[in-house]
């Protein structure tokens, strides 16, 4: 009797279909849309991780832009409310959009979603996707984060998840510090710190023009950091041949190098070695 296959719910907004890069459309009829929009983005890029693994899921995703945990669970209950074998959720850029950093509303939705998904499927494992820093909230004034360093509100974001994860219990298996990887990638010195004073010779802008939304190398940053925790998988085995950076045009070279960030960050839980 064949293997079923692992399903597996992504549900979040811009920051998991890839807005403002290639990563948007990339590959759709490898996932499963439920929302029918053509996306792909970061969903798809794990999906070819997969596959160039030997590993099998059948992966969907629910998004819209610019849209909390609270809005999929209020507005799209009848399209994802099935049976999943895994969910990674992730939550609005800022947490709370009308209170920036305040993190009342996430762990009170984290929680009403895991109860959702368990009642579908006890055995459910998810994980929360901790998001980056924005730079246009960084070095631009009127933010919580307005002049810190780059990496302070991925740290926020970061423990904002850690008690949203404690507050829903067991189902949570996992919160992946995306956002530390970003900053890992900036402190090892494969990515740019700051992208309003231009891209340092040898180093990537893991932002797209809007210094908000990611680019395609830091989606591919992303999507690694997720195939690592969701699969146990080290990344840097997909190597320099890998499929997907060469879809989206990132170099080899640089595959190699997100994937080492990515390994380095998952193996110290975002600390990045300090």
């Amino acid at each position: 009797m064949p293997v079923r296959a692992e399903t597996i719910l992504f549900v979040g907004n811009s920051f998991t279909f890839g807005a403002g890069s290639a990563a948007w459309h990339y590959r759709p009829g490898s996932v499963e849309d439920l929302n029918g929009e053509g996306v792909g983005g970061v969903p798809a890029i794990f999906k070819r991780f997969t596959e160039q693994a030997g590993l099998d899921y059948t992966v969907a995703l629910e998004t819209g832009g610019g849209r909390s945990l609270g809005w999929h669970l209020n507005e799209r209950r009848a399209v994802i409310d099935r049976a999943w074998d895994q969910v990674v959720l992730q939550e609005y850029s800022t947490l709370d959009a009308g209170k920036p950093g305040d993190a009342t509303r996430t762990i009170a939705d984290t929680k009403a979603l895991a109860t959702l998904f368990r009642a579908r499927n006890p055995k459910v494992s998810i994980r929360l996707t901790a998001t980056w820093s924005r730079p246009d909230l960084v070095y631009r004034p009127g933010s919580p984060w307005s002049g810190r360093p780059i990496g302070a509100m991925a740290v926020d974001l970061r423990r904002a998840y850690d008690r949203a994860a404690k507050a829903a219990g067991p189902a949570v298996k996992d919160v992946v510090p995306v956002g530390q990887a970003f900053t890992c990638a900036i402190r090892t010195g494969v990515a740019d710190g700051d992208p309003y004073d231009g891209t340092a010779p040898g180093q990537v802008d893991l932002w797209t023009d809007d210094h908000y939304h990611a680019s395609a190398a830091g989606y591919y940053l992303e999507a690694l950091m997720l195939f690592a925790s969701i699969t146990g998988r080290d990344p840097r085995t997909l190597g320099a041949g890998e499929a997907a950076a060469a879809d989206l045009g990132i170099a080899p070279a640089l595959a190699v190098a997100l994937q080492k960030v990515a390994q380095r960050a998952t193996a110290t839980d975002g600390a990045c070695g300090r």
